[in-house]
């Protein structure tokens, strides 16, 4: 049912393949929305995605460190139905803004702290209560300016998924996010669990300090065959304290089971402060106290129906052989959002 707008659309700040985001001021002074938001807007008839999002994020909303949402509605505009979901206004932009307007495009060791700090908060909500992210990177985390210091935020779940999910057939089939920050197992298996939020989380981290994409490859299919095959991982700066080296080395784990997870992330010494050094951290995740093995996710192999080229004789053709078929000429710029691909 369309409702009468509590709230004047503005400016578009910014855009998706499917929605676009303004600017929304509350129509009304005792108007339950705050004195400014902004508005995730799409056609009624391409909603599905927005939907879900919005359902999620009411399922997450207990959390401070992930967006919120004021609710939605239908309206129509110049004609078109559109569905709108209202959201927390972050003027600080993204990290991606922050970083690319920072000095010599890298942030300050404590910035990088404090801002992985709420990340691994806002993902170890989404994790217990069963959600994927499936698209963490820079553009994602927005921030929000405090009384003494900035903070950020998970923003657009437009991605997320169940991790129930994936004993569907056909999630199975799906690959979700920005291949410049997928996990191993993502590229190579279609798997995307609680884990692959944390290799992206290593990508994150990476990007800030460094100012670059943890790859530096100049095609989405050379990106793929550097992630998915081989033992290769990102390249750790030096400069990086130990603390930050070992922080990123338990995310650029290529076995997803022996990944850290985002609770165990949150005591680590570059997280909690306590600069130890690297062999006061534990080795692997038996060595951690108080943690339990998750369940393990099933996984079948990645064929998906909407990817013909890679289906032979109803059988799956080799990680190899998937990837090398990924592989083009096109050289995306990789510091432009517009460039990345969604990949479904």
């Amino acid at each position: 049912m369309d409702t009468q707008m509590e709230w004047v659309r503005g400016q578009a700040i910014g855009h998706g393949s499917f929605a676009i985001v303004n600017l929304a001021k509350p129509t009304s002074q005792n108007s339950r929305f705050p004195p400014l938001m902004a508005v995730k807007a799409c056609g009624a008839s391409q909603s599905d995605s927005l939907k879900k999002e919005r359902m999620i994020l009411d399922e997450l909303k207990d959390c401070p460190e992930i967006l919120k949402c004021y609710g939605d509605c239908f309206t129509i505009e110049n004609g078109e139905r559109l569905y709108n979901i209202a959201l927390e206004f972050a003027s600080g932009g993204s990290l991606a803004d922050r970083v690319k307007n920072s000095d010599n495009l890298r942030l300050p060791e404590s910035d990088v702290r404090r801002y992985t700090n709420s990340v691994l908060k806002g993902l170890q909500f989404v994790h217990r209560n069963g959600f994927v992210h499936c698209d963490i990177k820079l553009q994602n985390i927005l921030l929000f300016a405090g009384d003494e210091k900035d903070d950020v935020k998970i923003a657009d779940f437009g991605l997320a998924k169940k991790v129930a999910e994936e004993s569907n057939s056909k999630s199975k089939h799906e690959i979700r996010g920005t291949p410049m920050y997928m996990a191993p197992e993502t590229v190579v298996s279609g798997e995307q669990g609680p884990a692959s939020d944390i290799w992206a989380v290593g990508c994150l981290v990476l990007e800030m300090f460094t100012g670059k994409p943890a790859w530096t490859c100049s095609g989405v299919g050379a990106v793929l065959m550097k992630i998915g095959v081989g033992a290769e991982i990102p390249d750790i700066p030096g400069k990086l304290s130990d603390a930050g080296k070992d922080f990123l080395g338990k995310c650029f784990v290529k076995d997803p089971s022996k990944r850290w997870t985002a609770e165990m992330l949150l005591n680590h010494p570059f997280i909690n402060g306590q600069d130890q050094t690297t062999s006061s951290s534990p080795r692997d995740p038996f060595d951690f106290p108080d943690w339990e093995l998750e369940p393990s996710i099933s996984v079948t192999p990645f064929c998906s129906p909407e990817f013909d080229s890679w289906i032979s004789d109803d059988s799956c053709p080799s990680p190899a052989s998937r990837l090398r078929q990924l592989v083009t000429d096109r050289r995306p710029d990789w510091t432009e959002g517009s460039s990345w691909l969604t990949v479904r």
